[in-house]
């Protein structure tokens, strides 16, 4: 059931179901999340079953404000403070020590807690419906089957759950992507996830450099959205410079067929089978289409998608990270 997430008896319909151990779809600027109560042990094993998600797999806690944090984190560190104070309400996720026996399940039973204010003022709505109702935070990661594309629209997420799920709409995402994950448990920040905020930004923003070597990465905490493959179509995906994709499109001629191919570079086909999307140039543009366009290839039945690489540029970090996963879980 998709609701108008501007409405204030839809944010407190969804208030009073959260507040009952349901489950939610939540807007957010990045991607649609599947929201339950964080303290709710029950509600928050209802979202490992309903994404077919390991229950080790932490989930991402959304709190209403930086006041929450104590909730939820034992210590935080000054660098984490400036990152807070700079880029929540916002886009960035912070990875800090739990305190003892709360959201524990939806930490994946991890001794650290991942923590994000978001922008969205439908998510916010919600968090204040949910904070005058005793629940003061939601576990929400992305409403989609575990491993599979985000869902940008209410309707995806309709789509992967059915009409009896309550959603709230509040628009396509803006962002498109997830968040960045910086681990903050340790002496310096280490960067676990680009996202719309950039190396440069977030390092400004710390008063610091992130770290991020690969000795680092093993040793960090599970964090939401990290794992090697992840973010995949049903169509196997795959990488390839416009170069490639020029010659792979001139070999199959005419006899292309159940292909679908986004790319910056303009291409040819003589086959009327193939799906050609055009790749935006602008990072955030292309971050902002990038799960829908990969669904519409699922839905249009392809069984293959080209992509052409990303630029190397630090703007394209995180539309980047997502195609690296989804390439790898093909």
């Amino acid at each position: 059931m998709i609701l108008d997430g501007s409405q204030a008896d839809a944010i407190a319909r969804a208030a009073d179901a959260l507040a009952a151990g349901e489950l939610v779809g939540l807007p957010t600027e990045t991607v649609y999340g599947l929201a339950a109560d964080a303290d709710n042990a029950a509600a928050v094993a209802a979202i490992y079953r309903a994404k077919g998600r390991p229950e080790d797999h932490p989930l991402i806690v959304h709190v209403a404000s930086a006041t929450d944090v104590a909730r939820f984190a034992t210590t935080v560190p000054a660098f984490a403070q400036r990152l807070m104070a700079a880029c929540w309400p916002g886009p960035l996720t912070l990875i800090l020590p739990r305190r003892a026996g709360v959201a524990e399940r939806a930490a994946g039973g991890q001794p650290t807690i991942g923590l994000r204010c978001p922008a969205h003022p439908v998510a916010r709505d919600l968090l204040a419906a949910c904070a005058a109702r005793g629940v003061h935070g939601l576990a929400a990661p992305s409403a989609n089957r575990f491993g599979r594309v985000s869902p940008t629209t209410a309707a995806h997420v309709a789509a992967e759950f059915g009409d009896a799920l309550l959603v709230l709409d509040g628009g396509p995402c803006p962002i498109g992507i997830e968040s960045a994950i910086v681990d903050a448990t340790r002496a310096a920040p280490v960067l676990l996830r680009p996202g719309q905020l950039g190396r440069a930004a977030l390092e400004r923003a710390a008063g610091e450099p992130l770290l991020a070597d690969d000795a680092l990465l093993q040793q960090a905490p599970k964090a939401s959205g990290t794992l090697a493959a992840h973010y995949a179509p049903r169509a196997r995906l795959r990488l390839m410079e416009a170069r490639e994709l020029r010659a792979a499109l001139d070999i199959l001629g005419s006899e292309a067929r159940h292909i679908a191919v986004w790319s910056r570079a303009p291409l040819r086909s003589a086959s009327s089978a193939l799906l050609l999307r055009r790749m935006p140039d602008d990072a955030a543009d292309a971050a902002r289409e990038l799960f829908a366009v990969l669904r519409s290839f699922d839905d249009a039945g392809v069984k293959l998608i080209w992509v052409e690489t990303p630029p190397a540029g630090a703007d394209w970090d995180g539309v980047r990270d997502r195609l690296e996963r989804a390439a790898a879980a093909a």
